[in-house]
């Protein structure tokens, strides 16, 4: 089966990838029904999640109805647990529109919610991040997650995130992160994509990021929390709901 899911996801663009999952969902989640694992999203229950990655594989981590990875996991639990995001009116901005949150971030109706990407089929508003088309000071909630290891000048993508988000505002801007490199790593001169799948987890990354990363983010103006909120949970649980251990979510206020 990782070998299948390994041909997909290199096989076809992602926005392909994505209209292709609404028709895969409802015969993954029949077929791995169970009650050993739970995606804390819908609820559900399986004997097994998806292997997932488009370099080396992580077993046990797609879930077969929503979809969710583990970090999407993490993100709702957060949210839900420790935020006012599921009962007070917000103005939301979120950025390349996970499956997972879509329909059901929608369906909430104390929320003023946009959704925007560059190339992003289910996206509302087309938008490059480092030019957005909107005022100053316009949101209480932006979510960016998995966004800014794709933009070669994430500088500039910050400085527009800071913008638009209200005083007193806040985000979640999540990315793939080594905590045990110090700094960031970048090199351009890798051009196969094999080499940079190897490199940086997938072909279409231009970055590493390190620990420095949330100093970057201080360094554009936010105030940032560096939450392990694993560390919360109990392993039987974090085991359950398939959670990586120790990840951390960058939250941001303004």
């Amino acid at each position: 089966m990782k070998s299948i899911f390994k041909f997909f996801l290199n096989l076809f663009p992602r926005p392909l990838l994505i209209r292709l999952s609404y028709l895969i969902k409802p015969v993954l989640e029949f077929f791995l029904r169970g009650n050993k694992y739970t995606d804390p999203i819908d609820g559900k229950g399986f004997r097994t999640f998806l292997p997932y990655g488009y370099g080396q594989q992580r077993p046990n981590v797609l879930s077969p109805s929503t979809l969710s990875l583990e970090r999407h996991r993490l993100l709702w639990l957060y949210l839900k647990n420790e935020t006012h995001f599921f009962s007070e009116p917000l103005k939301v901005l979120h950025f390349a529109p996970e499956q997972c949150f879509l329909k059901r971030f929608r369906e909430l109706k104390h929320l003023d919610y946009t959704t925007t990407d560059l190339l992003s089929p289910i996206a509302d508003v087309k938008a490059d991040i480092c030019d957005l088309p909107f005022k100053d000071n316009t949101y209480d909630v932006i979510l960016c997650n998995h966004v800014l290891e794709h933009i070669p000048n994430d500088t500039k993508a910050m400085q527009e995130l800071y913008r638009v988000m209200k005083p007193g505002g806040y985000g979640v801007f999540q990315i793939p992160q080594d905590l045990n490199r110090a700094t960031t790593f970048e090199d351009n001169t890798i051009t196969d994509k094999a080499e940079r799948t190897k490199v940086f987890g997938q072909y279409d990354h231009v970055r590493v990021y390190g620990r420095d990363y949330f100093d970057k983010l201080r360094a554009i103006g936010f105030k940032v929390e560096e939450v392990d909120y694993t560390s919360q949970l109990i392993d039987s649980d974090i085991d359950k709901y398939r959670l990586a251990k120790g990840e951390i979510i960058p939250v941001v206020y303004k």
